[in-house]
C-alpha cells in the first residue's frame, strides 16, 4: 500500500467528504477518488459505501481507518525522531527546579552519557509546555499537573513538602511548627498571580478571609530576600528554600495541622517517547530522586 493512498484514505475517513479531503490535501477531487479506488483494488474490498448520497465507511473501511491512524502516527514519530540531533538533549525547567534539582541529575546523566550535549532553558509553566508541544524541548520539569493534551505524556516524579519561611528572629522560628490558622495571622509575601507558586499560596490560604499578601514579587530569589529582610513570611516548596535555611538567612516553620505538597512532574511529547537521549535522562532523574 502506498503511503499517499493511506493519507488520502485517512482524510476521507476522517472528514467523510471527498471534497474536503481534496481541499486538505491540495488534490483534485478526481485524484482523491482514483486513489481510494486504487487502494480498494489492491486490497480486493470496498472501503467506502457509495450507495448513499453521503459517504459512509464500510465495515472493512472502519477497520482500515483504525490501522491507518496508527500507521501515520508512527510515521510522524519516526520522522520526528530522526530529525532531532542524535547527540543533543533539550530540557526546560522552572527556575527553582533548574537551580536546585537539575544540577545533581545532570551531573549524574553526563557520567552515563558523556557524548550527549545537554541544552537547558528556564521559563514559566505555560511556555515550557508550549515548547514541548512544538518539539523545541524534549522534556520539561514543573510543579503541579500539566494540561490535558493527547500529544503530551507526563509522570509525577515526587512530591515536595510546602513549608513556611520566616525571618530568623521571628517568634515562630524557635518553635519551628505552627498550625495554618495561626500562620494566617502573619503577614505573607507571594509571587504574582499566574505563577505556580502563587497557586500554591492561594490553595493553602485562599479560603481564609482577608489573606491577601502584603507584597507581590516576580521571582523566588526576591521573595526569599524580602523574607530575610523581615518583610513577612512566605509559603514555598522545601527544595526552593533549603539552601537559604542552611545559610541561616531564613528560618523554617513546618505546617502542623495539614500536609501540603507540590508534585514535581516531567512532561514530554508522546511521539518523542522512543528518543534514547530522553529515555536516558528519565532513567537518571528517577534514580537520583529515589536515592
Amino acid at each position: 500500500m502506498e503511503l499517499r493512498h493511506l493519507r488520502t484514505f485517512e482524510a476521507v475517513a476522517r472528514t467523510l467528504s471527498v471534497t474536503q479531503a481534496a481541499r486538505e490535501l491540495h488534490y483534485a477531487q478526481s485524484s482523491v477518488s482514483d486513489q481510494i479506488q486504487a487502494l480498494e483494488r489492491e486490497l480486493g474490498i470496498e472501503l467506502i459505501n457509495r450507495s448513499q448520497r453521503r459517504i459512509r465507511l464500510t465495515a472493512q473501511g472502519e477497520v482500515l481507518s483504525s490501522y491507518t491512524e496508527r500507521i501515520l502516527t508512527l510515521l510522524e514519530e519516526a520522522r520526528f525522531a530522526v530529525s532531532r540531533p542524535a547527540t543533543e538533549l533539550a530540557l526546560g525547567a522552572l527556575e527553582t527546579l533548574g537551580r536546585y534539582l537539575l544540577p545533581q541529575v545532570l551531573s549524574y546523566y553526563r557520567e552515563l552519557h558523556p557524548e550527549t550535549k545537554v541544552r537547558v532553558s528556564q521559563d514559566n509553566r505555560g511556555e515550557l509546555y508550549q515548547s514541548v508541544r512544538r518539539g523545541d524541548l524534549d522534556l520539561c520539569l514543573t510543579f503541579g499537573t500539566p494540561p490535558v493534551d493527547a500529544g503530551l505524556r507526563a509522570e509525577t516524579l515526587t512530591e515536595e513538602p510546602l513549608v513556611i519561611i520566616v525571618p530568623p528572629g521571628h517568634p515562630l522560628a524557635a518553635r519551628g511548627r505552627a498550625d495554618l490558622a495561626e500562620l494566617a495571622a502573619e503577614p505573607f509575601l507571594a509571587t504574582q498571580r499566574g505563577c505556580g507558586f502563587r497557586e500554591m499560596y492561594d490553595g493553602a490560604f485562599g479560603a481564609m478571609p482577608a489573606k491577601e499578601p502584603v507584597a507581590e514579587v516576580d521571582s523566588i530569589g526576591t521573595l526569599g530576600a524580602c523574607v530575610a529582610a523581615g518583610m513577612g513570611c512566605a509559603l514555598l516548596p522545601l527544595v526552593s528554600v533549603r539552601s537559604q535555611v542552611d545559610r541561616g538567612e531564613v528560618a523554617l516553620v513546618e505546617i502542623g495541622d495539614t500536609d501540603l505538597r507540590a508534585a514535581i512532574t516531567m512532561t514530554w511529547l508522546e511521539r518523542n517517547s522512543a528518543n534514547p537521549n530522553l529515555l536516558g535522562f528519565q532513567s537518571a532523574i528517577r534514580k537520583q530522586l529515589a536515592a
